[in-house]
């Protein structure tokens, strides 16, 4: 047997070495997501609201309110309408809209490197792919959220309509205000195609489900997304098919996650030492074949 075919049968799978990540260099991915996290949010803001006009924002809103029409499925309105009045319940979708996204993906992203760390890589590139696919949706489709279309502020679009949008955070309350002076000086309005809520979301339980070993644990994964599209719906913070980009994104990103960690895993096992095994001293020796006349 040769040392590489050796090397392939100790290693089936590109991505079933536990040596893969060792377990004390967990700072060093926790400074690589910290700066991917700080370069994401410098373009997404320097590029967002600031460099593009209400009117754009607006026009695309309009095309995707169209869209929507056009196929019987616009239903934000009507949604949000109703639960509008009852207080309590838009205030924990208010909490739920401005903590989960980040507290469960964070959950997540540590369980995946703590727990099966063989198979990190993909997700954590998949996760990082899919955040830089949403900054070129942000660039290239300006959206503004439902929440901003009868919003007469600096980033509203004024617009009287039938609709009756209302901004849950202003008007009712949460942790934070998007509108507020501070959010406003250094949040993107208008990054809301795709929703990178729902596509952390959906991220989430491709991390998780599998994993889990509790069948209710397993069900709360499966309706983490559903309820994150209900959140970002009735607070008026994204359209439905904004939503349906988010998805678009993750799949995509998988699939340009798993691509680069293959890639660097068999990087690394061509250029792995080769190791030599000695022969079983208990062993018989081998006979050694009869010399020919």
């Amino acid at each position: 047997m040769t040392t590489d075919a050796a090397t392939e049968m100790d290693l089936p799978d590109l991505f079933d070495d536990p040596r893969d990540l060792h377990p004390n260099r967990w700072w060093l991915e926790i400074l690589f997501i910290a700066a991917f996290y700080l370069i994401y949010s410098a373009i997404r803001n320097q590029f967002g609201s600031a460099a593009v006009s209400p009117e754009t924002a607006l026009d695309n809103a309009w095309t995707v309110i169209d869209l929507e029409e056009s196929m019987g499925l616009f239903f934000e309105p009507g949604l949000q309408a109703r639960f509008i009045n009852n207080t309590r319940f838009i205030q924990f979708w208010n909490l739920f809209y401005g903590t989960f996204h980040f507290v469960v993906t964070g959950g997540a992203l540590f369980w995946a490197y703590k727990r099966f760390n063989h198979r990190y890589r993909i997700w954590r590139n998949t996760l990082a792919f899919a955040t830089a696919l949403a900054l070129a949706g942000f660039s290239l489709f300006p959206l503004m959220p439902p929440r901003l279309i009868e919003d007469c502020g600096t980033f509203g679009g004024c617009v009287q309509t039938e609709y009756d949008f209302v901004d849950t955070a202003v008007e009712i309350g949460g942790l934070w205000s998007f509108d507020s002076g501070t959010m406003q000086s250094i949040s993107n309005q208008y990054a809301a195609m795709p929703s990178l809520h729902l596509g952390w979301a959906i991220w989430c339980t491709g991390v998780l489900y599998l994993y889990l070993r509790r069948w209710w644990a397993r069900a709360l994964m499966a309706l983490y997304p559903v309820a994150t599209l209900f959140a970002v719906v009735v607070t008026a913070n994204h359209y439905w098919i904004d939503a349906l980009g988010g998805a678009l994104i993750v799949i995509v990103g998988y699939g340009l996650g798993r691509l680069a960690a293959e890639r660097v895993a068999q990087w690394r096992l061509r250029n792995r030492p080769r190791v030599v095994f000695a022969q079983d001293s208990h062993a018989p020796p081998t006979p050694t074949p009869p010399h020919s006349a």
